[in-house]
């Protein structure tokens, strides 16, 4: 018997969706930092196993949105929740839920929506409140009970229904991955607001047989801001460039050559048609 579907994984900034997709597909698929709102696209990652394809949607950390950005984000939670067989609603053990969250979780439900309430980093600490699975993405601790209780949402078939191959493990293009690398040494290096207004985009990807020629694009909203991301004498820079190169060569296999070049876009974050060219549509 066979089983197929959509998991929704939903939960507030900073609860650990993206380490466990990352777990769960075996990669670094989607990009992961100690900042909220990291992740700011859905990304599909599908998993594999002997008699099963979960596709599991990977989407920003629920917040209050502040600009047009910020509402594209919660445009894309609202869509993958309703298009998806199961909630995966994921709450950090080492803080308590919030009286926003189980009103969210109960909403769910009362919506007849299938959702499993999982807590998050038990090596840290494990949960005082009642849930479905306590696991650890890190440790790899009952994530496949939280794969287990998944499936049990999911009907069987006596067929094979998945969609994707078999070696497919997400819908994203590799450019897109190449510039959420660059974006992710910026979030590693830089604090305050500076990262929450960068974005990256992929200009050039011209691949040949012995090496990858990439061509990155940081935007950020203020003069001030692109030098902060240079750093003196180019330093932060160059290290989110190494971060990024090490990150590109370990994905594609072969020697990569980077350049990233940053661009001043004042208020870019409340412009719906460069949101459009960065990505964000």
């Amino acid at each position: 018997m066979y089983k197929f579907g959509y998991v929704a994984v939903l939960g507030l900034p900073n609860a650990g969706k993206s380490t466990l997709i990352n777990r769960l597909v075996g990669m670094r698929l989607a990009i992961v930092s100690n900042k909220p709102q990291t992740t700011r696209d859905n990304i599909l990652a599908i998993v594999n196993g002997k008699n099963y394809q979960l596709v599991l949607i990977d989407t920003p950390g629920i917040h209050k949105a502040t600009s047009h950005l910020d509402r594209f984000m919660m445009k894309n939670v609202r869509t993958a929740k309703a298009s998806a067989d199961v909630v995966l609603y994921l709450i950090d053990s080492t803080a308590a839920p919030t009286a926003q969250e189980l009103e969210h979780i109960a909403k769910m439900k009362a919506d007849g929506l299938n959702v499993v309430v999982a807590a998050s980093k038990c090596d840290k600490k494990h949960p005082n409140f009642d849930c479905d699975v306590v696991f650890s993405a890190l440790t790899g601790e009952n994530v496949q009970l939280l794969i287990d209780k998944i499936l049990s949402f999911l009907p069987s078939s006596k067929t094979k229904n998945f969609l994707y191959d078999q070696d497919e493990v997400t819908d994203k293009p590799i450019k897109f991955i190449v510039a959420e690398y660059v974006r992710e040494g910026v979030l590693q290096q830089l604090k305050k607001e500076v990262p929450h207004g960068v974005a990256a985009v992929t200009t050039l990807y011209q691949e040949k047989p012995n090496i990858v020629d990439i061509e990155v694009e940081i935007v950020c909203e203020k003069q001030s801001h692109k030098g902060i991301i240079i750093g003196k004498g180019g330093q932060t820079l160059k290290k989110i460039g190494v971060y990024a190169r090490q990150m590109c060569e370990a994905l594609l296999g072969k020697k990569v050559m980077l350049k990233i070049f940053v661009k001043v876009e004042e208020g870019w974050k409340d412009k719906p048609s460069k949101l459009t060219d960065l990505g964000y549509n």
